[in-house]
Protein backbone atom coordinates (compact mmCIF):
# COMPACT_ATOMS: atom_id res chain seq x y z
CA UNK A 1 0.00 0.00 0.00
CA UNK A 2 1.61 3.20 -0.93
CA UNK A 3 1.32 6.58 1.19
CA UNK A 4 -1.10 7.96 -1.03
CA UNK A 5 -3.61 5.09 -0.55
CA UNK A 6 -3.06 5.11 3.48
CA UNK A 7 -3.55 9.15 3.58
CA UNK A 8 -6.84 8.60 1.99
CA UNK A 9 -7.81 5.57 3.74
CA UNK A 10 -7.11 7.47 7.23
CA UNK A 11 -9.20 10.60 5.87
CA UNK A 12 -11.84 8.07 5.17
CA UNK A 13 -11.81 7.20 8.59
CA UNK A 14 -11.63 9.98 10.29
CA UNK A 15 -15.15 11.18 7.89
CA UNK A 16 -17.03 8.20 8.99
CA UNK A 17 -19.28 8.86 11.87
CA UNK A 18 -18.20 8.05 14.92
CA UNK A 19 -21.65 5.71 16.04
CA UNK A 20 -20.56 3.70 12.68
CA UNK A 21 -17.01 3.08 14.13
CA UNK A 22 -18.15 1.68 17.20
CA UNK A 23 -21.51 -0.29 16.60
CA UNK A 24 -21.06 -1.77 13.41
CA UNK A 25 -19.31 -5.53 13.98
CA UNK A 26 -15.41 -6.21 13.09
CA UNK A 27 -16.00 -7.45 9.57
CA UNK A 28 -18.69 -5.10 8.68
CA UNK A 29 -16.64 -2.25 9.70
CA UNK A 30 -13.64 -3.75 7.34
CA UNK A 31 -15.82 -4.04 4.53
CA UNK A 32 -17.86 -0.50 4.64
CA UNK A 33 -14.54 0.93 4.67
CA UNK A 34 -12.80 -0.70 2.30
CA UNK A 35 -15.92 -0.18 0.06
CA UNK A 36 -16.17 3.43 0.29
CA UNK A 37 -12.35 3.46 -0.28
CA UNK A 38 -13.09 1.36 -3.27
CA UNK A 39 -15.06 4.34 -4.15
CA UNK A 40 -13.16 6.68 -4.27
CA UNK A 41 -9.72 4.90 -5.33
CA UNK A 42 -9.45 1.93 -8.27
CA UNK A 43 -7.89 -0.66 -6.29
CA UNK A 44 -6.61 -3.75 -7.59
CA UNK A 45 -7.33 -7.32 -5.74
CA UNK A 46 -3.83 -7.47 -4.37
CA UNK A 47 -4.51 -4.01 -2.89
CA UNK A 48 -7.98 -5.25 -1.48
CA UNK A 49 -6.48 -7.81 0.32
CA UNK A 50 -3.40 -5.94 1.51
CA UNK A 51 -5.72 -3.00 2.63
CA UNK A 52 -8.36 -5.61 4.18
CA UNK A 53 -5.64 -7.12 6.43
CA UNK A 54 -4.54 -3.45 7.42
CA UNK A 55 -7.68 -2.63 8.09
CA UNK A 56 -8.63 -5.35 10.28
CA UNK A 57 -5.18 -4.81 12.12
CA UNK A 58 -6.07 -1.44 13.12
CA UNK A 59 -9.51 -2.44 14.11
CA UNK A 60 -8.42 -1.81 17.90
CA UNK A 61 -6.69 1.86 17.17
CA UNK A 62 -9.72 3.25 14.93
CA UNK A 63 -11.93 1.96 17.69
CA UNK A 64 -10.50 3.83 20.17
CA UNK A 65 -9.99 6.84 18.13
CA UNK A 66 -13.43 7.05 17.76
CA UNK A 67 -14.34 6.70 21.06
CA UNK A 68 -12.32 9.76 22.10
CA UNK A 69 -13.79 11.36 18.95
CA UNK A 70 -17.27 10.36 21.02
CA UNK A 71 -15.94 11.82 24.24
CA UNK A 72 -14.91 15.12 22.61
CA UNK A 73 -18.54 16.03 20.50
Amino acid sequence: MNASTLRQLWSLIEDTQTNILLEVNDAELVQQLLRRLENQKLLSSEEMKVIRVYISSRLPLIRDLAMVRRGCT
